[in-house]
């Protein structure tokens, strides 16, 4: 693909613009997010961007060993790197178009980044403005010892939403469709058909800007294995984990059960692993950006903390790759959990995490997504992928406990033709 073809695309990432806005606050930019999301690619387009106004911008790399040496000796190292003068380091209140700004990408290889990053705000914030990518939140909480608070701005770098895929794809008048689709009016789009079939595509390989804009569907799968099989062993290497197998084995599991409960204690017994190692590999899952836990809605905190979660997971490739499943979607038997985890990957966009919750009770009633908008306010909604399958009675336990979260049914097929999830 043309070079600046790519990086319009990635300037059309939705984060992009956040981030662009962020950039001359004084805070510390922090970008994070899965490996292979792009964020090295973002880093790079801000350089330009920043160099196209004539600031004075600096880019490094931590994989470089020899750098990473030099600024774990002493974080002040950056300045000899960038040529700064003395004013600066005099820490003295400077022009804006005087002031330096610094791309770092993977600080999570700093021996304390949380130091590095709080010395350099607390003496140079003025005068120098750092934006850092970590490739993973897991390293970036363990190592962040100070809270950096008032210091950072954190922005999380997903894979592709839909909307994203449409625009890699070169399909602006799709994308422009499927926000008409979305507006609360009727409306029946002529595209149908091919929307559903781009649909099917993302539900089946998933949002890594490498693997969307893959040309075929054997590249697609070599990708995505590549991801799995080499840069989640970066994450499994990095996290000091002593049973790669077990831990692969975990992941695989999960895959499995997507939109179902885990439960802490049947994975122990399955793996011949303690209960906390298990709980260890889930926040790794977790933390580095793989796998969403879902809390239960429950009036009493405490309880919500301690019943069991339902696990998604943040690319629908990812999983599928795990499971080895790249069938038609309307041919598998686990259309459905297809459909749940792509209204959860919808909903993360929309809302933030503990906005998120579902509804269950012991003699098995449930409602899969649960929106709390304000205290004891919000929507519901149960996801079908046939449309026909929804009975409103199943839910009156629901209605009657939370009548101030008014139910609806997300389907993927309520007629034919139509694409009714997509309208969320």
């Amino acid at each position: 693909m043309h070079y600046i073809l790519y990086f319009q695309m990635i300037r059309g990432r939705l984060l992009f613009a956040q981030i662009e806005k962020h950039v001359p606050k004084k805070q510390f930019t922090i970008i994070t997010g899965a490996r292979q999301t792009g964020k090295t690619s973002l880093l790079n387009l801000l350089h330009q961007s920043l160099h196209s106004k004539g600031l004075a911008v600096f880019q490094y790399t931590l994989e470089d060993s020899a750098l990473l040496s030099m600024l774990n000796d002493n974080p002040e190292n950056l300045f000899s790197l960038t040529g700064t003068p003395k004013k600066l380091i005099a820490n003295k209140q400077i022009n804006p178009e005087d002031k330096i700004y610094v791309l770092i990408d993977e600080i999570q290889y700093l021996k304390d980044p949380s130091n590095f990053l709080k010395l350099l705000y607390d003496k140079y914030h003025e005068s120098l403005k750092l934006i850092v990518t970590g490739s993973s939140a897991f390293y970036i909480d363990r190592k962040f010892t100070d809270s950096l608070a008032g210091r950072k701005q954190i922005f999380w770098l997903k894979t592709l939403s839909f909307n994203e895929f449409l625009q890699f794809k070169e399909c602006n008048e799709l994308e422009k469709e499927l926000q008409q689709l979305r507006e609360p009016k009727v409306y029946y789009s002529s595209h149908d058909a091919v929307i559903k079939s781009f649909f099917d595509e993302y539900l089946t390989y998933g949002g890594y800007p490498a693997v969307v804009l893959a040309n075929d569907i054997i590249e697609k799968k070599q990708i995505l294995n590549d991801i799995k099989n080499s840069y989640l062993k970066r994450d499994i290497h990095e996290s000091n984990i002593s049973h790669e197998i077990q831990f692969m084995h975990l992941f695989r599991l999960l895959a499995q059960q997507t939109g179902e409960l885990v439960n802490r204690n049947e994975l122990s017994a399955t793996l011949r692993l303690d209960n906390k190692t298990i709980e260890n590999y889930l926040y790794i899952l977790q933390k580095c950006f793989h796998i969403h836990l879902l809390n239960p809605l429950w009036n009493n905190l405490r309880k919500e903390i301690t019943k069991m979660p339902k696990v998604y997971f943040y690319d629908l490739g990812m999983r599928n790759s795990l499971l080895n499943r790249f069938d038609m979607v309307s041919e598998r038997s686990d259309k459905g959990q297809l459909i749940e985890n792509y209204l959860f990957c919808r909903l993360n966009e929309l809302y933030s995490a503990d906005q998120l919750n579902f509804w269950r009770t012991t003699d098995q009633h449930e409602v899969d997504f649960v929106v709390s908008t304000e205290f004891q306010k919000g929507y519901a909604y149960e996801v079908k992928y046939d449309g026909i399958k929804a009975d409103i009675s199943k839910y009156k336990k629901f209605i009657q406990a939370y009548p101030d979260y008014p139910l609806s049914f997300i389907s993927f097929l309520k007629a034919e033709n139509c694409i009714e999830a997509l309208k969320f």
